[in-house]
């Protein structure tokens, strides 16, 4: 990944649409389509920053590379680029958003030389960088409930439901459930061309670092990848209904 140009506004490093299209592997043009599909999940000033009129002149003046007839400008902070892995639901987005977390985002703030300050503008600066400390917590902890939320707490059990009972149908053909539902992997796997094990394995990975618990860890499995990406949803179910019918024996 290309060394990213800083840029903050209010008071937080964010990144424009080309740049984190370039860190995930994809266009501007996919970023756009999947925040405007999934516009209702985002929220302003949490997941992004929409600069037009004033604001973006603003902006323009403080920040030179931005000219030209730009008429609105996103700003994506560090929630909404987990919105757009989760979205694109890729290896490389993920890796991508782990790097701009540790590289990026939560950079460390450099040391200040308060000793030619006054005492009271030493005691100012301090309560705000304790205040700031604070806030940046509140927003670690928010993120990683959203995480652990996304995983267990917003999946489709009618969609579930339907495929076990579809597979369940299928199973005598293929010898047992165990049999039928790694024959439906393997051959989503091949349609897909994705490694499921290796997306969970991205995904336990994910959830431990946020602080899940060894239950919740545990108990994700290779539904919750393929529910969490649209793409791998559609041609999964496609696949079900067709061992469902007998037409993949």
């Amino acid at each position: 990944m290309t060394q990213l140009q800083p840029i903050e506004y209010q008071g937080q490093r964010v990144l424009t649409t080309a740049q984190l299209a370039e860190s995930y592997g994809t266009t501007a043009d996919k970023i756009s389509y999947n925040f405007n599909y999934n516009e209702s999940r985002y929220q302003a000033s949490k997941h992004y920053f929409l600069l037009t009129g004033e604001d973006l002149r603003n902006f323009k003046e403080a920040n030179r590379e931005f000219q030209g007839s730009l008429n609105k400008l996103y700003l994506w902070t560090e929630k909404g680029a987990w919105l757009h892995a989760k979205s694109l639901s890729t290896d490389r987005a993920w890796e991508a958003y782990d790097m701009l977390v540790d590289d990026y985002y939560r950079v460390k703030e450099a040391s200040i030389n308060l000793t030619g300050l006054s005492p009271q503008l030493q005691l100012l600066i301090a309560m705000e960088h304790r205040q700031l400390q604070i806030e940046q917590r509140q927003q670690q902890t928010e993120s990683q409930l959203t995480t652990i939320k996304e995983t267990f707490m917003q999946r489709d059990d009618n969609w579930r439901q339907k495929i076990t009972g579809m597979l369940n149908g299928a199973a005598p053909r293929f010898g047992g459930h165990r049999e039928v539902r790694t024959e439906s992997y393997r051959i989503l796997e091949e349609r897909a061309h994705c490694k499921l094990n290796t997306r969970l394995a991205n995904l336990k990975e994910r959830l431990a670092e946020q602080g899940a618990t060894k239950s919740k860890i545990s108990d994700a499995n290779r539904l919750d990848v393929i529910e969490a990406d649209p793409r791998l949803k559609e041609i999964y179910t496609t696949i079900v209904k067709e061992l469902s019918i007998g037409t993949l024996v």
